[in-house]
């Protein structure tokens, strides 16, 4: 106890002294601004956000991880309404602080947004040809990332990690990027102590706080994370399952500690009213300073064990239906079903015996073309109901019961 208290005392005298408001405020200005027009996944304002984010990579110092001595890496995506749907190329943004160690860490945020409306999820009606600007979701989290970028490069201290930073796109259409990198790396996941993820961190309200997220994917998460948040006077929320609606998760299936900070939804989330002047960036500075003193920590240890979490211990993501499989789809497979890429311990599909890789194929007596046939036959059914569940597994098709 004396020895983490004198960490917590070394941590709050020397870190995230250097963390400023100014600069963060201008990454967030600029991703948001009209001229990127929100950012949709294979757009020329993606592109645009993603020379920027090159742009401060290559200020800060750090080498380039991507694709071909580059800092981009490819991946293939599909967008748009059902019935309408079109396929892009998208890019994440990779870059890499070597500090000679044995162990990564990886700092991620997805920096794509919603475009001008024309990808389905908007919450505004009538909203496509509208630019939604995502100056939460997530030009704050890209923010935050780029501020850390600089911060490690430039703080005058060799940590005891490595850290390799990454801008994802198609979040918004799935997790497509951070499923695609988690895939096909460009670093060694072997080395990979844990990841860090920052979405919408722009809103912290006093009366609401942060939600912690991933807390229950590592012991040393749920020693310290809590414990540092008190002692920073920072207001929180927990959520100890390692899956979320966050790039996070993609980690995470990869047997990789996770941790979430997402400073909640509000009445902008997914409209083209989320805009930079309504970013907190007092607290967005608090957010970041708050990774800043976790990698403190984590630089008095040695490699942090992942665990397998429980079901949420917060309602910080609530389900518009009745029921739950407790499924992560896979949104980039274009064959006919759907997909699965995980399931989440305890919850219906993992009791039924589904696995990821399985294919669902029909849901008692609904077809299932694909994730919108999924989530339409989701809101069919009861709680307590128990249906069969058809799938498609290494080719052999299976029927399962299953209870919601």
């Amino acid at each position: 106890m004396k020895y983490l208290t004198l960490i917590f005392f070394i941590s709050f005298s020397v870190s995230a002294q250097d963390i400023k408001v100014k600069n963060l405020k201008k990454h967030v200005e600029y991703l948001s601004s009209d001229k990127l027009q929100g950012r949709g996944t294979g757009t020329s304002g993606e592109k645009m956000a993603s020379e920027y984010i090159i742009k401060q990579f290559k200020k800060a110092g750090l080498s380039p991880l991507g694709e071909n001595g580059g800092y981009l890496q490819l991946f293939p995506a599909k967008k748009g309404k059902p019935g309408k749907m079109t396929s892009v190329e998208a890019h994440n943004v990779v870059a890499y602080l070597n500090n000679d160690k044995p162990y990564t860490i990886v700092i991620g945020a997805h920096y794509d947004h919603l475009g001008m409306g024309d990808q389905g999820s908007s919450l505004q009606a009538n909203s496509e040809g509208q630019i939604h600007n995502g100056a939460d979701d997530n030009a704050s989290g890209v923010a935050g990332m780029l501020e850390l970028a600089r911060y490690f490069s430039k703080n005058n201290i060799t940590e005891n990690y490595n850290m390799v930073f990454i801008a994802f796109s198609g979040e918004e259409l799935g997790l497509v990027g951070s499923k695609f990198i988690a895939d096909n790396p460009t670093f060694d996941l072997k080395n990979i102590n844990c990841m860090f993820n920052l979405d919408m961190i722009g809103r912290y309200r006093t009366d609401k706080g942060v939600n912690i997220g991933g807390v229950g994917s590592s012991k040393f998460w749920e020693e310290n994370a809590t414990k540092l948040a008190e002692n920073m006077a920072i207001k929180y929320t927990v959520d100890s399952s390692g899956i979320g609606p966050s790039d996070h998760t993609s980690f995470y299936l990869k047997d990789i500690p996770v941790l979430f900070l997402f400073t909640g939804a509000h009445q902008e989330y997914h409209k083209p009213t989320d805009d930079a002047n309504l970013i907190n960036y007092e607290g967005q500075k608090l957010m970041v300073e708050y990774i800043v003193k976790m990698i403190d920590l984590l630089g008095t240890t040695d490699k942090i064990t992942f665990k397998k979490t429980s079901n949420p211990h917060s309602q910080a993501a609530k389900s518009t239906f009745k029921v739950t499989m407790g499924v992560i789809p896979d949104y980039s497979f274009d064959g006919k079903g759907m997909k699965i890429d995980g399931t989440t311990d305890g919850k219906p599909a993992e009791k039924a015996g589904i696995k990821a890789g399985d294919i669902i194929q029909k849901i008692g007596d609904f077809e299932i073309k694909d994730v919108y046939g999924y989530m339409e036959a989701l809101g069919k059914h009861e709680k307590g109901q128990t249906v069969t569940i058809k799938i498609l597994r290494k080719g052999e098709t299976i029927e399962l019961p299953l209870t919601f």
